[in-house]
Formats: C-alpha cells, structure tokens, sequence
C-alpha cells in the first residue's frame, strides 16, 4: 500500500484567525537529516545511466531544489532528456526500494520537542514546505506520528521548485494568515529566499546541507545553531513582524 498523507486531525486553525501564527518547516537538513539516503539514491541514477556522480558536497549543495531543477544543475553539460532519465531513477531508487542499506531518517536533536511545544500552542498552526515529494513526507509523518500535526503541507509535487514562493503563499492560503504571521525555516538558501519572495519570516538553522554565511547572504533574518535555540528564535522573529505590521497600519 502507498503511503499517503494523512487529513489533519489534531492541528485545526483557532477560530480568532487574526491571532493565527503559521510556522513552516522545510525537512531535508531541517527536521531530518536524510543525506545519506540521498547520497545513495543520486548515486544510483547516476551510475544506473553509466555516469559519474557528482561529489557529495555538490549533491548536498542542491537538497531542497526539485528535480527537475536538482538535475538542471548536477547534469548542466546533459540534454535535458538525460536529466529527465536520470530523475526517474533518483525516484525510482526510493520507490522500488533499490537502496540497499537505506537508512530510517533520524530527526535532529530538539526537534521533536519544538514541533510538540509548537503544536500545544492554541494561536499556532504548522506547515511544512519541501522539495520532497508527498510519498517522502508521509514516510516521515508515519515515523514520527505527525499525521495530526501539520496543517499545511507543501510539496514538491504541486508547486515550482524553491525560491519561488508558490508553496508558502499557499500554506498561507490554507492557514488563513498573511506574511507578517508567518516564518519560514529552513537549512539552505533556497529556504531562505523563497521566504524573502513571499515576504515573510526567514529563519536559517546552521545545522543543514549549507553552511551560514550562505544563509545570511540569501537574506536570513536570523540563524540558529539548535533547536533548543528554535522557539525563541520563531517568537522573536514573529513579535517583530507584528510591530512592524502595526506600526504600518496606522
């Protein structure tokens, strides 16, 4: 049976949706650190076609994009018939099973504990942002028991790769709220500037796939270097845009 993901059941939107507050997450090198299984599935589509695969850094450099962009920039010098083939069988690496040691995605240290602090807030809702496809984020909601959690999910399945803002105007969309209630976070550049487009909170994590000068050059508005640092870091960044907001208002 497919996995699928699952109606939110336990996470609904309060009824006052003015103090609505909507924190997006992307996964890859964010809530999960799933690079090897990336590493792996890259490394199969590309010798599966008799190619060399690109060094890890590089494929790491490119985790948040979708694929077809992903293999616009690790197949530059390939026909984009040789780039289709070859996102075909990065997906087909996890859907047919053909990693052979693939590995459980382990979340990151504190975050399991953010995202249930964030979900017992009765003026928060939380969504989800990624260049993974539904099938890769129902895996991880079926690990973690995060079914009921999130309110919004955004794929790489309905939506234009990151930076463009199309996943977050949506999870906005769903959430009720406009971008001075919201904040993005995310470990690449991609996040960050796809949260700029939107115009709303960007917060970079310093424990994913690009390193922090990357971050801040993409136009972060804070970084964190754990996620015990997380909350504080959201409620800071939220508690700006609303003066901001107000101060517009008048």
């Amino acid at each position: 049976m497919k996995p699928s993901i699952k109606k939110p059941l336990a996470q609904k939107p309060p009824t006052a949706r003015s103090a609505i507050k909507l924190v997006i997450f992307d996964c890859d090198g964010t809530l999960v650190d799933s690079q090897h299984n990336i590493t792996a599935a890259m490394i199969h589509a590309f010798t599966a076609h008799g190619l060399p695969p690109p060094p890890v850094p590089d494929i790491l450099s490119i985790v948040g994009l979708s694929l077809p962009e992903t293999f616009r920039v690790l197949a530059a010098a390939h026909p984009a018939a040789t780039q289709k083939a070859l996102a075909d069988a990065y997906r087909d690496a996890f859907t047919s099973g053909r990693l052979a040691r693939r590995q459980e995605e382990m979340l990151y240290p504190d975050i399991k504990d953010t995202v249930a602090a964030l979900v017992t807030r009765p003026d928060t809702v939380l969504g989800v942002a990624t260049g993974k496809s539904k099938r890769g984020v129902a895996r991880l909601f079926d690990q973690e028991g995060w079914h009921g959690s999130f309110h919004t999910i955004q794929t790489a399945d309905d939506h234009p790769s990151k930076p463009h803002p199309s996943m977050i105007l949506q999870a906005m969309a769903e959430a009720g709220v406009d971008p001075a209630q919201t904040v993005m976070i995310g470990d690449t550049a991609f996040d960050i500037e796809m949260a700029r487009n939107a115009g709303v909170g960007a917060i970079g994590v310093a424990w994913g796939y690009h390193n922090r000068q990357r971050l801040t050059d993409a136009g972060a508005h804070a970084i964190v270097d754990s996620g015990r640092s997380l909350l504080a870091a959201i409620d800071g960044r939220l508690a700006v845009q609303a003066t901001v907001a107000k101060d517009g208002a008048r």
